[in-house]
């Protein structure tokens, strides 16, 4: 029997006693059909739904091309298994399936592979390994990665991840998507101007590395048996975050990074993924880092990635990588040379169609073996075993279909999401929450006050359903709804005077304002910080002509400098939302009307207009020099208009240590000499210390709740280092560590953080090696601080 898709029909070719039989699953052609026929394709209908149909893989038991052959016997170890597939097929077969629409194999019976799919924050069409329709309209729409990224909250991240992956499983189930997801995005958030930003889990590398683990473990499971519910992805490695600025774009840009910015910056958030994380792909980006391609640097790759983190995985090119750094950075003189030096630096799959066109020529030409092509196929084909593709459909996700997806519980935890992402940014006279009993009127004004796809941003799928900021509010109020503006680019203020009119005959006003992918996306860079076009102008007079309290509502990836709105005693309130997903209108009505209290906290600093005229794109350096004020709360110095860690509540909470924290710390090496123990820097490089060995310092924090409403309180750990003789350290303090805590109103709960040496107090010098310097160490939580002085035991 062999299966055919026309359309929206699938039909079926069957050869039974000399006669062929092509039949479909509508009513006629079962009525009139041969009855043998009939039966069968009866019970396949009730199988394959007409709109989608999984295509059998090489071991499924109805296979009988390979079901006895050894790479399908699933009693087998993994690794036995792949070396036996890769040992059938030609080198031919071999290069088509380096890329990521891989060929079919029919001898084999192995179907076609899509490598491409997205779930950045739910399950997405971007890439063509998705698609919705049929079964599968669409998929549970969470916030978008900044917003989430501003609840703090690890659990949270990682049950996201376990719910988009039940989705992605259950779209796989039904034949629409694949289960390689190249997601998260952890790269840093150094620019403020960046237009990919909201992707990602803002400035703190610390914040990002655990971001990047906590959603990966909910993507990929619990890895029992080495199994994988899908396989996520950590991009783009590495120093990539520049899209098009200033003439520069991300595939012509040369990023020129020091040894001690890529380890103490950069490179965090990947080796957090793949250490902790146990990720399962990593992908190379498309900038060069210090003249040499990243998809093409072995030291990168190899040398990296796979040897001293040990990934358990593949490596995948961005999207046409490999032909950007021929065609467009002439890094090499032919197309084969491209494709060996991407192999041979580590690279297993190409995101594009370069590597099957051109690796062939490359191992007739002697830049390449097939043993090499071999090594890259082991490390994909792999994954897929891992995944359970050659397995039939077993396992314990097999069950999973259409009743999986945008369940009542994942859109309640979608609107969950928003809740804890939200960051109150201002609350004069405690002007929230407002009280639906005394603001019965509300005026609803802006550009985002009605929008739907906006609040999902970029990398976005086909949301379960929308609730607008208008809808919401609704909920809670009468409400006069204005744009003021047409569009977020509000180039005119005709509308103007009509939302003045609307913002004085209510009782309160919302002013929803801000950013959409017209204005920050990828390959869209900002210019500058402030809001676009007239906006700020509708905001200054609609505030001024309200007779209630004025609530502006910002959605954006980036920071915006509203120092305008900071400063104006007619704004009584500004919210920053994000972009908080399918159910951000509902998130946003809540936290202004109170059903909610905010509790959500800025993952980057939000900087004022001129603080980008100091520093261009184009220069990596994090730390400060000369006229150059570095960058993220960790170098910068200068003013801000919001910073890194800042969120308001409708509560107070203070701080206390319920312990007195150890104060003295001394730290061992197994051999002290000059190349360990530094004297002129008076520290000791972590790559020699007996970390094991030294006492963890356990802080009992105490969180008390001294206000009215019950909340969620982020307890922030900084440790500030000792200002000794290690050159060119710049830093002011760096997060290392970070709890969320519900408290009660008039309730104390305690957080413990067990402070590492080795881990949490290790700064890096400017070779790239970490040191644990020696001297006063003061640890910052909150308004507290504590010294742990460190010593060397000689």
């Amino acid at each position: 029997m062999s299966t055919k898709k026309n359309t929206n029909i699938t039909y079926y070719t069957y050869k039974h006693k000399k006669h062929i039989y092509k039949m479909s699953c509508n009513k006629k052609s079962l009525l009139f059909g041969n009855k043998v026929v009939v039966i069968l394709v009866f019970l396949l209908c009730l199988v394959h739904s007409s709109e989608s149909l999984r295509p059998l893989f090489a071991c499924n038991p109805a296979n009988g091309l390979t079901r006895t052959l050894r790479f399908c016997r699933v009693n087998v170890p993994i690794h036995v298994r792949v070396q036996d597939l890769i040992g059938r097929l030609t080198l031919q077969e071999k290069i088509r399936l380096l890329v990521n629409n891989a060929a079919a194999v029919p001898r084999l019976g192995i179907g076609g592979y899509e490598w491409w799919s997205e779930a950045l924050h739910g399950v997405s069409d971007v890439g063509p390994g998705a698609k919705f329709g049929g079964a599968f309209p669409g998929a549970t729409s969470f916030p978008q990665v900044i917003t989430t990224a501003a609840s703090f909250n690890q659990s949270l991240w990682e049950e996201i991840g376990r719910v988009v992956s039940d989705e992605a499983r259950a779209m796989y189930n039904g034949g629409v998507a694949g289960l390689t997801y190249w997601s998260p995005n952890v790269n840093i958030l150094r620019d403020p101007r960046w237009g990919r930003g909201q992707e990602t889990p803002g400035e703190d590398p610390v914040v990002a590395g655990k971001y990047a683990a906590s959603y990966v473990r909910g993507l990929q499971g619990n890895g029992a048996g080495n199994r994988l519910k899908v396989a996520a992805c950590c991009k783009h490695y590495t120093a990539y975050d520049l899209d098009n600025w200033n003439g520069v774009d991300r595939f012509h840009f040369n990023a020129k990074v020091s040894k001690q910015d890529l380890e103490d910056t950069y490179n965090v958030p990947f080796k957090s993924c793949v250490y902790e994380g146990k990720v399962a792909s990593v992908m190379c980006s498309y900038n060069q880092v210090n003249g040499k391609p990243t998809c093409a640097d072995e030291n990168l790759l190899k040398n990296t990635i796979r040897g001293q983190w040990r990934l358990n995985g593949y490596i995948v090119s961005d999207c046409d990588s490999v032909d950007v750094f021929f065609n467009q950075q002439h890094y090499t003189t032919t197309p084969e040379e491209a494709a060996a030096a991407s192999i041979k630096a580590g690279l297993d799959l190409d995101c594009g169609p370069f590597l099957a066109i051109f690796t062939e020529g490359a191992v007739k030409k002697g830049l390449l073996t097939e043993y090499d092509v071999n090594l890259a196929l082991a490390n994909t084909i792999t994954v897929q075993m891992r995944l359970g593709m050659f397995d039939g459909n077993l396992g314990p996700y097999a069950n999973l279909g259409p009743r999986d997806v945008c369940t009542l519980a994942h859109r309640h935890l979608a609107l969950e999401a928003a809740h804890q992402g939200i960051v109150l940014l201002k609350n004069s006279g405690r002007s929230l929450p407002l009280s639906p009993r005394r603001h019965r009127t509300v005026a609803v004004i802006g550009p985002n006050s009605d929008v739907t796809e906006t609040m999902i941003g970029n990398y976005a799928g086909k949301a379960c359903t929308y609730t607008t900021p208008l809808q919401g509010i609704s909920r809670y109020a009468r409400t006069l709804h204005q744009a003021g503006c047409a569009g977020v680019a509000c180039r005119g203020n005709q509308g103007f005077g009509a939302a003045e009119a609307a913002a004085r005959e209510a009782d309160a006003t919302v002013l929803v304002m801000g950013l959409d992918q017209s204005i920050e996306a990828e390959t869209r860079d900002r210019t500058g910080l402030l809001l676009p076009g007239y906006q700020q102008e509708l905001v200054t007079r609609v505030a001024q002509a309200s007779k209630g309290p004025v609530i502006l509502v910002l959605m954006s990836g980036g920071p915006i400098d509203v120092s305008f709105a900071k400063n104006n005693p007619r704004v009584a309130a500004i919210i920053w939302a994000g972009y908080p997903g399918q159910a951000g209108g509902a998130a946003i009505a809540n936290i202004i009307f109170g059903a909610v209290n905010p509790g959500g906290k800025l993952p980057m600093t939000w900087y004022p207009q001129d603080y980008v005229a100091k520093v261009p794109m184009t220069i990596m350096a994090m730390r400060a020099y000369g006229n150059y004020p570095g960058r993220t709360y960790r170098f910068y110095k200068g003013p801000v208009v919001f910073p890194f860690g800042f969120g308001l509540s409708y509560t107070t909470f203070t701080h206390s240590l319920a312990q007195n924290p150890l104060a003295q710390l001394s730290v061992s090496s197994y051999k002290l000499n000059s190349a360990i123990f530094n004297s002129s820097s008076n520290s000791i490089k972590v790559s020699h210390a007996n970390c094991g060995t030294f006492p963890k310092v356990p802080l009992h924090v105490e969180v008390s709740n001294t206000g009215e409403f019950d909340g969620t309180h982020t307890v922030f750990v900084f440790a500030e280092p000792p200002k000794n003789g290690i050159k060119g350290l710049g830093v002011n303090k760096q997060l290392i560590a970070f709890e969320k805590v519900h408290v009660t109103a008039g309730a104390k709960r305690t957080v413990q953080v067990d402070v590492d040496a080795c881990k949490h107090l290790g700064v890096v010098d400017e070779y790239g090696r970490r040191r644990i310097p020696m001297g006063e160490h003061k640890l910052h939580i909150g308004d507290l601080k504590h010294t742990i002085l460190v010593q060397p035991q000689l």
